[in-house]
């Protein structure tokens, strides 16, 4: 079994990643410690959060009070939903956060069933509970797990293949031609998109762009396929590879096949609406382009704006790592395209949002949601650009779990200048 330690500032975003998959049927609440029940069993984003507060208000100094963990066993491993109650039970105890407000959730929209835990490490007296080895601690707590309940054991080289991440192409660091290798040959194994413009944007995330060459060689028309390396601020710097040589998966034929393959799957992927919400909320609570940038990073959306010469903006793509799903703003509603934000971010006029349409922004919801400082899904350690330095997280293992891999690489605490 792994466990994944997120820690993060938004008490409100973690339970509203978790309340969705409820509210999509695809998961389920199996236990509130420390935190009332409702008459009728039912449960809000607001209500969760507002149990919370009593804790998070008496904080005075701890930036990241949220604690949000994964625990999740094998794919092979059947575990019920007692059992998994009684490991987040003595995880919970070991690590010192008995006697604090938390939620298990179980999730099941992916072959392995797993559980999610909802914390702060702030007590009622507003001190921060001591985190310090808690990886180290939380590793022998799972291998004592693993035993009790008769689990497959995770290897070292499990661990190790559990927080593989593939990084953007340096060309400074030479061998360029396996720098996009260990990209494009896996892309298109975990991640839905439609059109090559869709694909042209999740590759930018990683320094490289595929480009189409069409034309005639011995009286046959050519329609093929070559890469190129981008250097961090989208210059070409390398000639242009041709697909063959990584394989059918990045070639043109496999592509078609693979963008009407994710056309069906989007038609009914829940992730749309949950992504529309998340858009406009980014929209409702952010000023300008940075800020709705850096909100929806931390919630493990990147943005790719496209623009002319003259900067007007011709095209937007979410690239949602949740949900492995990439959409262009008007494939999420008509409102979401690229001249509302070019509206918005070039001549200043901010849409008004028709709020109650849409059951994210009720007016209680709207009193505990956050405008800054989100929960950390993704790591942006390594670069400070928001638009395309960022790593994009990539299974490489077991169960194909694109949530596992949102807390495989957290925000690393900064020595100097925070207070823990």
């Amino acid at each position: 079994m792994i466990a994944k330690i997120g820690k993060g500032g938004n008490m409100y975003g973690a339970i509203l990643y978790n309340q969705q998959k409820v509210d999509k049927e695809n998961g389920a609440v199996l236990l509130l410690n420390k935190i009332p029940d409702t008459v009728d069993g039912k449960y809000s984003v607001a209500y969760f959060n507002k149990c919370f507060e009593p804790y998070l208000s008496a904080n005075i100094k701890t930036e990241k009070t949220v604690r949000h963990i994964s625990l999740n066993p094998d794919p092979a491993d059947k575990v019920s939903d007692e059992q998994f109650t009684d490991m987040a039970q003595e995880y919970m105890e070991r690590m010192g956060y008995g006697n604090q407000p938390y939620i298990v959730f179980k999730h099941t929209d992916i072959d392995r069933t797993h559980i999610h835990i909802v914390s702060t490490c702030v007590g009622i007296d507003g001190k921060k509970i001591p985190d310090d080895y808690d990886h180290p601690r939380s590793m022998a707590i799972c291998r004592n797990l693993e035993q009790k309940y008769n689990l497959h054991k995770a290897t070292e080289q499990e661990q190790k293949q559990a927080n593989k991440v593939f990084k953007p192409v340096n060309h400074k660091n030479g061998d360029i031609k396996s720098q996009i290798a260990s990209v494009v040959r896996h892309l298109p194994k975990y991640y839905n998109f439609s059109t090559m413009g869709s694909y042209n944007a999740l590759l930018s995330l990683f320094n490289i762009t595929a480009e189409q060459v069409k034309g005639e060689r011995n009286g046959q028309t050519v329609n093929g396929l070559v890469y190129v390396a981008l250097d961090d601020n989208g210059n070409k710097v390398s000639n242009p590879f041709k697909a063959s040589l990584f394989g059918k998966d990045a070639g043109v034929a496999e592509l078609q096949k693979h963008f009407e393959q994710s056309k069906e799957k989007m038609k009914t992927n829940p992730a749309r609406s949950v992504l529309k919400n998340t858009v406009e909320l980014a929209i409702h609570t952010t000023n300008n382009e940075t800020e709705f940038k850096k909100q929806l990073v931390e919630q493990g959306i990147n943005t790719i704006v496209r623009k002319n010469e003259s900067g007007r903006i011709y095209g937007i793509t979410f690239i949602d790592h949740e949900s492995r799903s990439i959409w262009n703003g008007s494939q999420l509603d008509r409102s979401l395209s690229a001249n509302m934000f070019n509206q918005w971010w070039n001549n200043g006029n901010k849409p008004e949002l028709k709020i109650q349409d849409n059951p994210v922004f009720n007016t209680s919801t709207l009193d505990y949601s956050p405008t800054k400082d989100l929960f950390e899904f993704l790591s942006n350690e390594h670069s400070a650009n928001y638009d395309l330095g960022l790593f994009s997280l990539l299974p490489n293992a077991q169960g194909e779990d694109y949530e596992e891999e949102q807390f495989a690489k957290q925000m690393k605490k900064k020595k100097k200048g925070r207070r823990l």
